[in-house]
């Protein structure tokens, strides 16, 4: 058995809406909701083994209001009250908040140390372990190819640039007006093939163990 969470989207701030304006957000809520679910996991009989926090574990408000450190760190407190490994993805809003050699330095980093583990890029979030026997987790990088996160001028943030030039023609990459294709908008990501090889070696890798494989 294991937890699930996703968009926790925490910050220290007085309920407001999402992008858009049509949804509510409750930032402050957010945290007691999560310590509510780090409380039923830890009661679980027999306990969960491990917890997936699919991204988005503060908001891009944070950014704004100079707060990214401090709303991080309460969220890992909460989750660190957890006897169990907690595997992270990072989303849109981790790439508001830090870059990803920043990310790669904080709690948010649950890619094993030396790199093995993952594809050749350090920075590059995506990793497998095997959590029971006959079992594995591959964790992917969803925004690997993406102009957040990545420094001006790097290959990868180049290539996502002129994919989305590509596929959106409008003035802001964050529009999805007009689109046929509207997920082609910048703050959402993809996967370089370079990831999407090594993920193809790990199922291969895992078809030939005969393991069943949750991917995250």
């Amino acid at each position: 058995a294991f937890g699930v969470i996703a968009d926790i989207q925490f910050a220290d701030a007085e309920d407001g809406h999402d992008f858009g304006g049509t949804r509510r957000r409750y930032y402050r809520h957010s945290l007691r909701l999560l310590r509510d679910a780090v409380r039923e996991w830890a009661a679980e009989r027999p306990p969960v083994g491990f917890v997936l926090q699919l991204g988005d574990s503060i908001d891009g408000l944070n950014a704004r209001r100079g707060e990214a450190e401090a709303a991080l760190r309460q969220v890992l407190e909460a989750l660190a009250a957890l006897p169990v490994p907690v595997h992270h993805a990072w989303g849109n809003h981790e790439l508001y908040n830090f870059s990803r050699a920043q990310l790669a330095r904080s709690g948010l980093c649950s890619r094993p140390a030396g790199g093995s583990a993952g594809p050749p890029d350090p920075l590059c979030h995506a990793y497998h372990c095997s959590p029971a026997a006959g079992l594995r987790l591959v964790v992917l990088d969803a925004y690997d190819l993406s102009p957040l996160g990545r420094e001006p001028g790097s290959a990868l943030r180049e290539e996502a640039l002129r994919l989305l030039r590509d596929k959106n023609h409008n003035e802001d990459l964050n529009s999805p007006a007009g689109l046929n294709e509207p997920h082609f908008v910048a703050f959402n990501g993809g996967f370089s093939q370079a990831q999407l090889d090594w993920f193809n070696d790990v199922l291969k890798f895992s078809d030939e163990n005969q393991e069943k494989v949750i991917v995250m």
